[in-house]
């Protein structure tokens, strides 16, 4: 909703930014983006897009059971890399934000926090600090720590894909026994979730990757590329 003062215009800002982003994108994992709507709802500005039955992915793992689990890792990965390949950092990348395609592909969606990183690395972004807690690096959560500000970045993403792995095998969230200030402060420490023990078991190799993801310098993190080395454990 847009109020005739300054909220309305950052609103609006935020939504044209996300559809500037959007429209440029386009990858069988990256949902599209049909354009603007202002009639549907009168009042409110909506960034349309096909509808997906399947729902999330989490759904559909639910629903259909796990057998193709590293089948949409890997297309969740490849939809990162691209993302990355064109200089956009995600930023609140997680299951309830990948849905699944009437082809039954993952499709990364909700660009909500989408930032070019050319433009970021450059742009305080520090009055915005929304997105999903569990899912957030080391350097997102205590930024000052790492003697940095709060920005997000490639090597954020990464780390989420990390706990995208994590969620989709177990069906929740990153430490989901604890309350989010027990997750700041061991996220903060260098502290990680236990490996899965629930079937299907995930493979060392995928194992050693999602290790990888979460480095706690994000320096040392693997790139997106390097992501599709979940290829091998498929």
């Amino acid at each position: 909703m847009f109020y005739r003062d300054e909220a309305q215009r950052r609103i609006r800002a935020q939504i044209c930014k996300e559809a500037l982003v959007w429209q440029s994108l386009q990858h069988p994992s990256i949902l599209p983006f049909l354009g603007i709507d202002q009639e549907t709802f009168p009042g409110y500005l909506c960034l349309a897009s096909p509808w997906m039955e399947q729902g999330t992915v989490l759904k559909y793992l639910e629903s259909h059971g796990m057998a193709n689990v590293d089948r949409l890792l890997f297309e969740i990965a490849e939809g990162l890399q691209y993302l990355h390949s064109q200089q956009v950092v995600h930023g609140d990348l997680r299951g309830a934000n990948i849905l699944i395609s009437n082809g039954w592909n993952a499709c990364l969606a909700d660009f909500g926090l989408t930032s070019f990183s050319d433009v970021t690395a450059s742009t305080d972004t520090s009055h915005n600090r929304a997105g999903s807690l569990r899912w957030m690096a080391p350097e997102l959560i205590d930024p000052e720590k790492f003697g940095q500000r709060f920005l997000r970045t490639p090597a954020t993403d990464v780390y989420a894909f990390g706990c995208v792995c994590l969620e989709l095998y177990t069906g929740q969230p990153p430490f989901a026994d604890f309350r989010e200030t027990a997750v700041i402060l061991k996220v903060s420490d260098g502290v990680r979730p236990e490996r899965p023990t629930c079937a299907p078991t995930m493979s060392d190799t995928l194992w050693d990757l999602v290790n990888d993801c979460w480095e706690q310098q994000s320096t040392n993190r693997p790139l997106s590329e390097m992501l599709y080395g979940t290829e091998r454990c498929l």
